[in-house]
């Protein structure tokens, strides 16, 4: 199907993503009640991989108005996410998908391959965290050590007292940590299994711990698109767990969320809020990517629906029992955009606007036509609530001519207020603060 779109409506796009949603026969998926498009089935999926040209050594993101980016770190291997410490330290992840030997087989696995290849997105797993100290004359750290290594695939980090926990793929370890040191050698005692391989789908685990430092949450993604490779093998998966760090007993907090990857806690209402990767193959614009609450209990839909009770009918085997009782998303993100990172702003050097807001690190999509995501966006908050549409704060990561020249993923705020960026094609970390800081 096809649309006409006046020139003003692709103003308003421009400044305001949720005004497509209010275009008669067009529904991107944007905001807290998205008009959503039919599915679209073709027989071949829409694979369209932004091949990489990173940024060279003088070349950088696009900042918002008002905001200055420099690397914070260059020349990392891989890095996806970052954590900072209480004294300021900053902790880079540096990590890569682990062997997975029933994932991505046959015909069309070998075509996955190869894309993300072209994508940077297929190397060795570096296995290792990095720290980060200080602040030189140009914007860059002043020392790097390697903080852990010998790690198994690593994404998620969380610190609670003296205890450092790392979510490898498949396992949460907890390590000694004393304030200042920039390097464990203490072998990491594991505190939880995590679904892990041999398919392993999606890899990345990431943790985050409750603020009275009691428990741990973790997220763990789908083994597949929509349940393909049937609904044995998603045992434990597309899932938030908790942990109680005292008992050691983990549970099941939220399921039906695909690939949840960034965790926060909303400063005002303090929810647990994250964000999720949606299913593929059903169009351009279907299924949204979005941010959300996450309630204790709830079904998010997936595999058997999304976006609340929208039934997916490639399930082989339905459960309207379940799609009965699945709860719709906070608020959506477009279609295919990778929403990965997710911090809320609590520092006191950004406006005042950006207070208790989330910024957003959108991987960027591999299988829409024209791209989506490639950039970090901001998404305000009000009463515990977004309030706006996402605003485009850090972009240039997407060339003109469709060339990957980054590709943004983990979201931190320093203990200076400025906002971090791990980007896993320009092996950087970016560094965002207002003009003149």
């Amino acid at each position: 199907m096809k649309f006409t779109l006046m020139p003003t409506v692709l103003l308003l796009a421009s400044v305001y993503p949720g005004a497509w949603a209010q275009q008669p026969g067009y529904a991107p998926g944007f905001g807290p009640s998205p008009a959503l498009p039919q599915p679209e089935r073709t027989l071949i999926p829409t694979v369209n991989v932004a091949p990489v040209e990173r940024f060279k050594d003088s070349d950088s993101p696009v900042a918002a108005p008002g905001f200055t980016v420099r690397a914070y770190a260059r020349n990392l291997d891989h890095p996806r996410w970052v954590y900072v410490l209480p004294n300021g330290d900053v902790l880079v992840v540096e990590t890569n998908a682990p062997e997975r030997p029933e994932d991505n087989t046959g015909i069309k696995g070998m075509i996955v391959k190869s894309q993300m290849k072209k994508a940077g997105a297929v190397s060795d797993s570096a296995n290792r965290i990095t720290l980060l100290r200080d602040i030189d004359a140009n914007g860059m750290a002043k020392t790097r050590t390697t903080f852990l290594q010998g790690l198994n695939s690593p994404f998620g980090v969380a610190l609670v007292g003296n205890d450092l926990y790392v979510a490898n793929t498949d396992a949460v370890l907890k390590f000694p940590y004393q304030t200042g040191q920039t390097s464990i050698t203490a072998r990491g005692v594991k505190v939880m299994d995590l679904p892990g391989g041999p398919l392993n789908h999606h890899w990345t685990k990431n943790i985050i711990a409750s603020p009275d430092g009691k428990t741990l949450y973790a997220t763990v993604g789908s083994n597949s698109n929509v349940a393909e490779n049937g609904i044995d093998k998603e045992t434990g998966r597309a899932a938030i767990w908790q942990l109680d760090l005292a008992t050691s007993k983990a549970t099941l907090y939220a399921t039906g969320l695909r690939n949840a990857n960034g965790m926060g806690w909303q400063p005002q209402s303090k929810a647990l809020w994250t964000v999720v990767n949606e299913r593929d193959e059903l169009g351009n614009d279907l299924v949204p990517d979005y941010l959300t609450s996450v309630k204790q209990g709830a079904f998010y839909g997936w595999p058997y629906s999304y976006f609340g009770q929208h039934v997916d009918t490639r399930v082989k085997e339905q459960r309207p029992d379940l799609v009965a009782r699945a709860i719709a998303p906070d608020y959506a993100l477009g279609g295919h955009t990778a929403s990965l990172g997710l911090v809320f702003y609590e520092g006191e050097a950004f406006p005042a606007s950006y207070r208790g807001g989330a910024f957003i690190g959108q991987h960027g999509s591999w299988n829409r036509k024209p791209y989506s995501g490639y950039k970090v966006v901001f998404v305000p908050f009000a009463n515990g609530q977004p309030s706006g549409p996402p605003q485009d704060f850090l972009s240039g990561f997407l060339s003109a001519d469709g060339k990957a020249r980054g590709r943004p993923v983990g979201v931190a705020v320093d203990k200076a207020g400025a906002l971090l960026v791990a980007d896993d094609v320009a092996n950087a970390v970016w560094r965002v603060t207002p003009k003149g800081s």
